[in-house]
């Protein structure tokens, strides 16, 4: 197989087991830094590119032609870009390729984000805090929270650590091991613009589709690991149940199984109706037991956290079995 620089098979598992650990460490030390995240740019610049190439009224499949040309002249230069620099260290060392992963996946990973953005509204909660509450909720959903009641917004909560889990933690650290430096940004790009450009309106529904469908297939693998994990981690039968039964029934190939998953896992109540746009709309049900309730976020944060350290301990022992020579350093 080829060596893309900066995966496991040219760094081998050890280096890339090292990054991984670096990486997340940095981000569990530092957070975000907002201000210069290169997110932000990018995020500025694909919408300069929209405005230029999303002209409507357009026939649906040249809007989608605009959508697909859009997406790769936003993502393939900083793809070929990074590929570039992590390329450039001698074989002998790989430093540069090393580093470039370490720095891309503290950048694409959100492990210390999601639990500030999450935990501050269990305490709301337990404090009687409601339209606190629904104030910090409405910063990471899209749902209408107005007159959002405990459950609801506790709800809300528990999904997007659920789901973000998967996107903004677990998905970096599959394609970092798969792809190195280039993998991460490939990702967490295409992720963005699904955010950006993936909505089903009259806006985005033909020029956002390739980036949604791009989305869809790179999350597609490192969904259903993170679902799995979930399961393992928690109450296993009723996870994989929940999993197999009603992860089909969710409008997202991907969220369905992760949601699905989590919920049976902690055995907690999650789907069901949401109003969107001033639009009330019926959600399948998702997990069995109680309802959601404000330390069942905590409980959601917790499982997020041992399924991070699940993958990094999965990593790490990788290593030790490389290093005691008993499988090949690199394949």
């Amino acid at each position: 197989m080829m060596a893309w620089p900066g995966n496991v098979f040219d760094l081998g598992l050890p280096m890339v087991a090292l990054a991984a650990l670096a990486g997340t460490g940095l981000d569990r030390l530092l957070g975000e830094v907002p201000r210069w995240h290169p997110l932000v740019g990018f995020g500025r610049m694909a919408a300069w590119i929209e405005r230029g190439l999303n002209r409507r009224p357009a026939a649906r499949g040249r809007s989608r032609v605009a959508g697909l040309l859009a997406w790769s002249v936003a993502v393939l230069p900083c793809v070929a870009v990074t590929a570039w620099i992590a390329a450039r260290a001698p074989d002998t060392t790989r430093l540069c390729a090393w580093i470039a992963d370490i720095v891309a996946l503290y950048f694409a990973v959100g492990a210390r984000s999601l639990r500030d953005h999450i935990a501050p509204i269990a305490e709301a909660l337990r404090g009687g805090d409601l339209p606190g509450a629904r104030s910090l909720a409405s910063r990471i959903v899209s749902r209408d929270l107005l007159d959002a009641d405990e459950e609801a917004i506790a709800r809300a909560a528990v999904e997007s650590a659920l789901e973000n889990g998967s996107d903004a933690i677990f998905a970096p650290l599959f394609w970092l091991v798969v792809g190195g430096a280039p993998g991460v940004v490939l990702y967490r790009l295409a992720n963005t613009l699904d955010a950006m450009w993936g909505y089903r309106n009259a806006r985005f529904g033909s020029f956002g589709w390739a980036a949604a469908r791009i989305d869809d297939v790179l999350n597609w693998m490192p969904a259903r690991l993170t679902a799995m994990s979930y399961a393992l981690l928690g109450h296993t039968a009723d996870a994989l149940c929940c999993w197999r039964a009603q992860a089909p029934q969710w409008s997202s190939p991907n969220a369905g199984p992760v949601m699905a998953s989590g919920a049976g896992s902690l055995r907690v109540q999650l789907g069901g109706p949401a109003r969107y746009d001033g639009i009330d709309e019926t959600r399948p049900p998702l997990g069995l037991g109680q309802p959601a309730r404000a330390e069942d976020i905590r409980r959601a944060l917790a499982l997020v956290s041992r399924t991070l350290g699940l993958w990094l301990a999965i990593l790490a022992a990788g290593s030790v079995l490389v290093l005691a020579g008993i499988v090949p350093r690199s394949v």
